[in-house]
């Protein structure tokens, strides 16, 4: 006689898949369709993959309020965030779907759909994405349905069939049924196994054409780039890197990364061009051996991200090289009542910067082609972009440009002009402190405190630093190097043993002292002094 357990799934509506069946059954279908689906973007576009279409479009319309958060809490982390909480989701729901077809696979079949829908949805209002890249999602959805409907096939076969114990002592016909009998699970868990390894295959097949395709090989292949102008040396003491600030060039393996890129867009320098229009007397097209030709010259700069916090860590100084904007844009011709550069990156990102900054030639600005004496990296930008000194990132520094229409600011409105933040974006006077760390503990006796300040294009006058409750004191500066980029502090103090408060402040060359009135990064940046509490042992 058979165990109860061994009893097949049925009722008298019919066959039911096991709940595990169910639950691998919706997960394979998913597997299937993100690997298929990321196979087919990497002919078409790598953001034509449903998974990253629906990943951009979920930044593009997360409030505001949300995206700042997220980048304060996760850092450079933050897309991680967003992807593997995505790949949960999908996950869970996948799973769910499975649970729901376990009589019939219309449940499935509906959700799966769904899911298409959805990715063909954002895909098709992906702004860098043509109507080619709709194969995509539209691969990636039947290749869902199709290991789903045919996994759940397999299964109700495999609950329909005949189940039972066969006893030890059967004979050859016996045995022979036995065999029948469980041929449909093994054609289930071959079935199982052949979606999982073909969706694997296929995924690493998408991975590898991916990578085949990126613009790395094309960086490589650029050899050094030959500068007519060089910046400065740095003179002795421009930093005060033992004391605890950082060095003043900031590696380009640690150059901070705010963008909204979920994958670094690839763009060979041989394919690029930059399209230069709207309100000028010649339209410009200008190529990678354009840029290139033209006399190179490097500048020592500091760039910062609007989203800073009082004391954040997106701030970074680097030297780069290109050619100036200005002379791109007097070739141009800039007419009357332009007001701005409406530039537009090759995922589709916009930005907008008065046309004043770009066209003023003691600012600098630059179409960057390279950074500390290498071309640019890919997260930073490569082939060109944008470095307007003296503004925040997001009003001055397209990364992967393409298109620079002069406009005014009625006529176009930039991707965060649209979501709450200022037209406006001078960087603001602010200074950090980086020794000693927040809650460090450090040993009796003198304490260096340590820390960076900046006003770009004013440059800094002073750094003043009180101790608890005490009277302000004036830190020694380190040498300046120009007045784009920031400059250290430091100052030693003799605390008593216990716990302390250290406040830091600047004053740049136009006389203005940095505000103690606390404000967040929304609309124009924050605004505060920033403060760190540490024990003397």
């Amino acid at each position: 006689m058979s165990d109860a357990s061994d009893a097949p799934a049925r009722t008298d509506a019919g066959p039911r898949l096991p709940v595990p069946v169910a639950a691998l059954t919706g997960l394979l279908g998913l597997l299937a369709a993100l690997a298929a689906g990321h196979l087919v973007a990497a002919f078409v576009g790598p953001t034509a993959s449903p998974y990253l279409a629906v990943g951009n479009s979920a930044i593009d319309l997360t409030p505001v309020e949300v995206k700042d958060w997220a980048v304060q809490t996760f850092g450079t982390y933050d897309k991680v965030v967003l992807l593997g909480g995505m790949a949960l989701v999908m996950v869970l729901v996948s799973v769910v779907a499975g649970l729901l077809s376990r009589r019939s696979a219309l449940p499935g079949t509906i959700v799966i759909t769904l899911f298409g829908l959805v990715g063909g949805v954002a895909v098709y209002t992906r702004p860098d994405l043509g109507q080619l890249a709709l194969v995509a999602p539209l691969v990636s959805l039947g290749a869902g349905l199709a290991a789903f409907r045919w996994l759940h096939a397999l299964g109700l076969r495999n609950v329909s069939a005949p189940q039972g114990h066969v006893p030890a002592t059967q004979d050859a016909d016996t045995a022979s049924l036995s065999a029948d009998t469980a041929s449909p699970r093994r054609r289930f868990l071959v079935g199982a196994s052949g979606v999982a390894v073909g969706a694997g295959v296929l995924g690493l097949g998408g991975q590898l054409i991916g990578r085949s395709r990126s613009a790395q090989g094309s960086r490589a292949a650029l050899g050094t780039l030959e500068v007519a102008e060089k910046a400065p040396p740095l003179p002795p003491g421009a930093d005060f890197a033992k004391a605890g600030t950082p060095t003043f060039i900031t590696p380009n393996k640690d150059f901070y990364r705010v963008d909204t890129a979920l994958v670094v867009p690839q763009v060979r320098a041989e394919d690029w061009s930059l399209r230069v229009h709207g309100m000028v007397d010649n339209e410009l097209v200008l190529d990678y051996d354009d840029i290139r030709g033209r006399p190179l010259v490097e500048r020592t700069i500091t760039m910062c991200c609007v989203s800073n916090e009082v004391g954040g860590p997106y701030i970074s100084t680097a030297n780069f090289i290109g050619i100036e904007l200005a002379g791109v844009l007097e070739q141009a011709g800039v007419r009357q009542g332009a007001q701005q550069l409406f530039s537009t990156s090759v995922d589709g990102w916009t930005c907008g910067t008065p046309v004043e900054a770009a066209l003023d030639r003691e600012r600098g600005a630059l179409l960057a082609i390279g950074m500390n004496g290498e071309p640019l990296p890919l997260e930073h930008g490569f082939p060109v972009r944008m470095v307007v000194p003296g503004l925040y990132g997001y009003v001055s520094a397209t990364k992967w440009l393409t298109d620079i229409e002069i406009t005014t600011w009625d006529a176009r409105r930039a991707y965060w002009l649209d979501r709450s933040w200022a037209r406006e974006a001078p960087i603001k006077t602010q200074s950090r402190i980086d020794s000693p760390q927040g809650f460090e503990k450090v040993p009796a006796g003198n304490v260096t405190v340590a820390g960076i300040a900046w006003a770009q294009t004013i440059g800094i006058e002073k750094v003043e630093v009180r101790l608890d409750d005490g009277p302000w004191r004036e830190a020694e500066l380190s040498t300046s190097v120009n007045e784009d980029t920031w400059r250290m502090w430091r100052l030693e103090l003799d605390p008593a043993p216990g716990q302390h408060r250290v406040t830091t402040r600047a004053t740049d060359k136009s006389g203005y002292t940095q505000t103690g009135e606390r404000q967040g990064t929304i609309p124009d940046g924050a605004t505060g002094r920033h403060t760190v509490l540490f024990e003397v042992t």
